[in-house]
């Protein structure tokens, strides 16, 4: 015979309702229970969790292994307890360091975390190894930049100016140097007669343009560029007083051959790619961004 249902209200009914609902909080605490447990337990590739950021095993095989490279004995489970907790510490810093705000505020941190991101993009593009076949597609396309460019021997004759010697008197002195040069007169000749010592002469032989300019300056490596051999300048302007130039030899730029600058393509090749990978990354991340300009920005 079935048992009828409490009517509402009854003694019996409020019994029932009390004992449902202490099923229903028993059930609660039990199911609370074991989500602490569960959260308690670390995934099988975890050595650790630090408010919630995992420390992988391979992560600590790693700094492990690091630490035995330089230890001559094997390491032990003490060491190997140390290093973890030396990244929990990290961890611990890492995440006080993003609480402080020290990635937007700081300019070392922020410069190494670009750097970081930016070497992240890069990598995979430094990473490939171009056939042959590209590589010298790639230097015919750009033979102009591996063309080693032009040299030139100059002789400098170098006039001082200043306490002893007016600017006018140098130049005077420098313009019979030239003369003297111009007629045929041996160089050394004329510069024991009419120069000066120069704290930093030019070397003897061909050197490229830049190395020139190091020694004669921009404008007076443009000049010589432009004598041809055995031409003889007018007086320069030159820091401390007057210069002369004759140009000895001239060795014109070339394009060499592919197999004598084959490492230097591959790594500008590798290099123009990791730029365009870099500048891929930038407009992908700025399609995602939201980004605002001021109206009266440049």
């Amino acid at each position: 015979m079935a048992t009828p249902d409490p009517a509402p209200g009854s003694p019996r009914a409020v019994l029932w309702l009390a004992l449902g609902a202490a099923a229903g909080l028993t059930a609660a605490a039990l199911a609370l229970l074991a989500g602490d447990a569960n959260e308690g337990r670390l995934p099988a590739h975890a050595a650790a969790s630090v408010n919630g950021e995992l420390i992988r095993l391979e992560e600590l095989d790693r700094a492990t292994a690091a630490l035995a490279s330089d230890r001559r004995e094997p390491l032990g489970e003490a060491d190997r307890a140390r290093v973890l907790e030396r990244l929990v510490e990290e961890e611990l810093l890492v995440q006080r360091g993003l609480e402080l705000g020290l990635a937007r505020h700081d300019r070392r941190v922020r410069g190494d975390l670009v750097a970081a991101v930016i070497e992240l993009a890069v990598s995979q593009a430094g990473e490939r190894e171009p056939s042959e076949a590209e590589l010298r597609d790639f230097y015919e396309r750009h033979r102009d930049y591996f063309a080693r460019t032009e040299r030139l021997w100059v002789e400098r004759l170098f006039v001082r100016a200043g306490s002893q010697r007016s600017e006018t008197e140098a130049r005077t002195r420098a313009a019979e140097a030239a003369a003297q040069l111009r007629a045929g007169e041996d160089f050394a000749a004329v510069e024991a007669a009419l120069g000066d010592p120069q704290v930093a002469p030019v070397p003897a032989g061909l050197l490229p343009p830049a190395k020139l300019r190091e020694y004669l300056g921009p404008a007076a490596a443009q000049t010589a560029a432009g004598l041809d051999v055995g031409e003889t300048s007018e007086p320069l302007d030159a820091p401390g007083g007057v210069a002369v130039l004759r140009v000895l030899e001239r060795a014109p730029g070339f394009a060499p051959p592919f197999e004598e600058v084959e490492e230097a393509v591959r790594a500008e090749l590798l290099r123009r790619d990791g730029d365009a990978a870099l500048r891929d990354y930038l407009e992908e991340l700025r399609e995602r961004a939201e980004v605002q300009l001021r109206s009266d920005a440049p």
